[in-house]
């Protein structure tokens, strides 16, 4: 997969989301334990920390911190989509220009990377992970998705107690 100006930071820390092609499926909170199981196979053979996932129906927010002489995040997503594919029964439609290049039918070619650039964009993109499930509709707050890093960021420290995510009244946040 070429680069397109993915900004490649040994040891960085990115924000991802990683789609589904069909925006209106299900699969990956249905099949939520095969994608742990790539995430966890992925993350044996080429280690990153995990700051932050959510997993929505249809896609994905991370945020990763790479190890300190790595900048390969494409091959490990690569290889997480992969092994997902691999785990699920063939029920997709799929282009004839995918079957020919070998390709399911399941993911998105492409995904959208952003590099964590100071605290201040660490904080927003944390926030932002978490909060997604109230976004979509799919709670009324963010510690009722089952799909989310939330519960152990909250239990290392990361968030106060009572964490909501949302805009409070007179421009404060809500806590």
């Amino acid at each position: 997969m070429p680069d397109y100006r993915r900004n490649r930071i040994p040891g960085g820390t990115y924000f991802f989301t990683v789609n589904l092609l069909d925006r209106t499926s299900g699969l990956l909170v249905a099949r939520i334990d095969a994608l742990r199981d790539a995430v966890r196979g992925v993350r044996a053979r080429r280690p990153f920390h995990i700051d932050a996932w959510v997993t929505l129906p249809d896609h994905i927010h991370a945020i990763w911190t790479l190890p300190e002489a790595d900048d390969d995040y494409p091959g490990r997503w690569r290889a997480i989509r992969n092994a997902f594919s691999k785990s699920v029964p063939h029920i997709e439609s799929c282009s004839a220009v995918r079957l020919r290049r070998g390709e399911r039918g399941i993911w998105q070619r492409r995904f959208w990377e952003h590099t964590i650039r100071d605290e201040r964009d660490y904080a927003a993109h944390m926030d932002y992970v978490h909060f997604h499930p109230v976004r979509h509709g799919l709670v009324q707050h963010p510690l009722d998705w089952p799909y989310s890093s939330l519960r152990r960021c909250a239990a290392l420290g990361v968030y106060p107690e009572g964490w909501s995510g949302g805009a409070a009244r007179d421009g404060k946040r809500e806590w």
